[in-house]
């Protein structure tokens, strides 16, 4: 759907989604909203995380409209218990950026707002292959972009045509993720070191184990090398799991009972990935698939989360409207 439509579209549904009765209506008990980048400056960042602004926002936008921002476990339980009396809002940040620390910690302490922070063994081992964080960089480096895998050549000499060139790089690896390794030969032709850029953009592990200490922090895992799990075998798959879970255990001397799966949507994880997240000991797992939580259908190793991209779209999402549209 062209992006100015879609806009025009939440706008409009979450103008809608404040009627009172239509609230009423498609009110959920519970949602888990999904974070990855919170960064001062997004244009400078080729638009792809969640602006420090549109974060405190949405926090404010929460707790004005009498959601409890609560950890997993609260949330999970006052499900479990059938409480009616509130709605409860669980706020989670995938891969470990330092930013999350730095942005939006500050802000979360303001507001008192437990999260939960999913993070790979390669970020903080700075072993992970973060081909976004490297299309970025080559993208913001250099006007003129070969991607040879893609069979493409971008002229982008402006925020406006880097920022599409990115994303319809990105968006031909999410179709298959197999692609991602077939970028390596571009990265080293243009200098690009994946490893600098883990130590750039991730906590490191003293870091991390510092912030797990934090009363309002929790932390979960995400695999070991934030590969899409149903791209791998079953053995390999079901190690990415329990490596992670024992790394991250060891590293912190804390219990890791929560689980995102990377990627987190269709062709990345399902049935299968479920049954090994339960074999390997995890509690919970999250998608990246939009939903919020209702304690009548709840499958607790693929959990829905609200992913969004601007204040009208936050509100439709949280409202419901969006989802009632969309329905079959």
């Amino acid at each position: 759907m062209n992006q100015i439509l879609k806009n025009c579209l939440y706008y409009g549904a979450s103008r809608v989604g404040e009627l009172p009765f239509l609230r009423a209506r498609f009110a959920a008990r519970a949602a888990i909203i999904l974070f990855h980048e919170i960064q001062r400056d997004c244009q400078s960042e080729l638009m792809t995380g969640t602006s420090a602004s549109l974060f405190e926002y949405s926090l404010n936008w929460l707790q004005r409209e009498g959601w409890s921002i609560v950890g997993l476990d609260e949330c999970l339980e006052q499900l479990a218990r059938n409480d009616q009396s509130r709605r409860y809002a669980v706020l989670t940040f995938d891969d470990g950026y330092r930013d999350n620390v730095s942005v939006a910690l500050p802000i979360l302490e303001r507001h008192n707002a437990p999260f939960m922070m999913y993070v790979p063994t390669g970020a903080p081992t700075r072993t992970m292959n973060s081909w976004w964080l490297g299309l970025r960089k080559l993208f913001l480096a250099n006007d003129t972009v070969t991607i040879d895998a893609l069979g493409r050549h971008f002229h982008c000499s402006d925020i406006r045509s880097k920022t599409s060139a990115l994303t319809e790089v990105s968006q031909w690896v999410h179709q298959d993720y197999r692609r991602s390794a077939m970028l390596a030969p571009t990265f080293m032709e243009n200098g690009i070191s994946l490893a600098a850029l883990n130590d750039e953009y991730f906590l490191d592990e003293r870091e991390l184990g510092l912030l797990a200490r934090h009363p309002l922090a929790s932390i979960g895992g995400h695999t070991t090398s934030h590969a899409a799990l149903a791209t791998l075998d079953e053995p390999s798959a079901r190690a990415e799991l329990a490596d992670n879970r024992g790394y991250l255990e060891n590293l912190l001397q804390l219990p890791i009972r929560h689980l995102a799966y990377p990627y987190g949507g269709p062709t990345a994880c399902g049935p299968r990935e479920e049954d090994l997240a339960k074999e390997v000991g995890f509690q919970t797992a999250v998608t990246t698939r939009q939903g919020r939580l209702y304690e009548h259908k709840l499958n607790e190793f693929a959990l829905p989360r609200i992913g969004f991209n601007s204040r009208s779209g936050f509100s439709a999402r949280m409202s419901g409207i969006i989802e009632a549209v969309q329905a079959p």
